[in-house]
């Protein structure tokens, strides 16, 4: 009989300002020293460049290794491989933008998510991945935004599916809703 390795993944999902990401950092913190922060987030203009520039110095403060990478999420995991470290991806929902920017296709970002989450699933590292949750709010008014919506919303299926565990993060509190 083989022995199932056990399931490491971790989803965090909320809404914006929920605090999923100093959540996330602190459970990373508690699982463990060795940390590797995977940033998504691109800078497209000034203000943006500031906010990634603050959370690096708060990253180095705290002994993060960082690596930012807007698309290739699993070819980091993949170089994470053989490292029993805690890999923390903040977020998906830029993940998703990103890949939306470049045009990439419904049918081509749920293979990516599926792809990630499985490799996140299976790996010895523990991995945290943070996104925002959208269906909650009002339907966009634009094709675009209902499409992003609705790409996201599958993307957090996917990965709430395939996680150990789910948190749904609310005013700044945790919900474990899968255990």
């Amino acid at each position: 009989m083989a022995i199932m390795k056990k399931n490491r993944l971790v989803f965090v999902t909320g809404g914006a300002r929920s605090g999923k990401s100093g959540f996330a950092e602190k459970l990373a913190q508690k699982y463990g020293k060795d940390r590797l922060y995977v940033a998504t987030l691109q800078a497209f203009d000034a203000e943006m460049t500031e906010r990634i520039a603050r959370h690096r110095a708060g990253r180095k403060e705290k002994g993060w290794y960082t690596v930012e990478e807007p698309l290739e999420l699993l070819n980091v995991l993949k170089k994470e491989d053989r490292k029993k470290r805690v890999i923390l991806i903040d977020c998906l929902t830029l993940w998703v933008t990103n890949m939306m920017m470049k045009k990439y296709k419904e049918k081509d970002i749920l293979l990516a998510a599926e792809i990630l989450a499985a490799h996140a699933q299976s790996k010895a590292a523990r991995v945290i991945a943070v996104s925002n949750e959208v269906g909650m709010g009002i339907v966009p008014d634009n094709k675009l935004g209902r499409e992003f919506r609705d790409i996201q919303g599958r993307v957090n299926q996917l990965f709430a599916a395939r996680a150990g565990k789910v948190y749904f993060m609310v005013a700044g509190l945790p919900l474990e809703v899968k255990k």
